[in-house]
């Protein structure tokens, strides 16, 4: 059954130089759990830089989560502690190859609510620039 939560994102990225850059959106959303996957679907704004775009968050276990984007923006990534996956991020001005490790993942899940909180921290190797390391806090009640 597909229910409406409010989605919290807060999303912070260092790099090389010890500058971060953090963003912050609340957006509503819809949440349904499926063969024992959770899946949140939200709409980007202009604030995230993907107005115009469709996400996808899917917890798989309490050490996999992916997030699927279409519209706007498209990519593919996925998070699975200890592993570096390489995926390809589709935007109007062409697209970006990278390698996205993680080096940490945590997923709290209270199904009464729904009350999930899913904290990642990974790095991003974008291909022919410097690495940062990120972390991305999502809360969704």
């Amino acid at each position: 059954m597909k229910q409406q939560v409010q989605v919290k994102i807060i999303g912070t990225q260092k790099d090389a130089q010890g500058e971060e850059n953090i963003i912050e959106l609340v957006t509503e959303g819809s949440f349904i759990k499926k063969n024992d996957k959770y899946y949140v679907v939200y709409e980007e704004t202009e604030l995230s830089g993907m107005e115009g775009s469709t996400t996808t968050l899917k917890i798989d276990g309490e050490d996999q989560v992916s997030i699927r984007r279409f519209g706007s923006a498209k990519a593919d990534m996925l998070f699975e502690k200890g592993k570096t996956h390489s995926t390809g991020y589709e935007t109007p001005y062409g697209l970006v190859e990278m390698n996205i490790t993680t080096h940490r993942i945590s997923v709290s899940i209270e199904e009464a609510g729904p009350k999930i909180l899913v904290k990642i921290q990974y790095r991003i190797k974008v291909m022919g620039s410097e690495d940062t390391m990120n972390t991305l806090e999502i809360s969704i009640a």
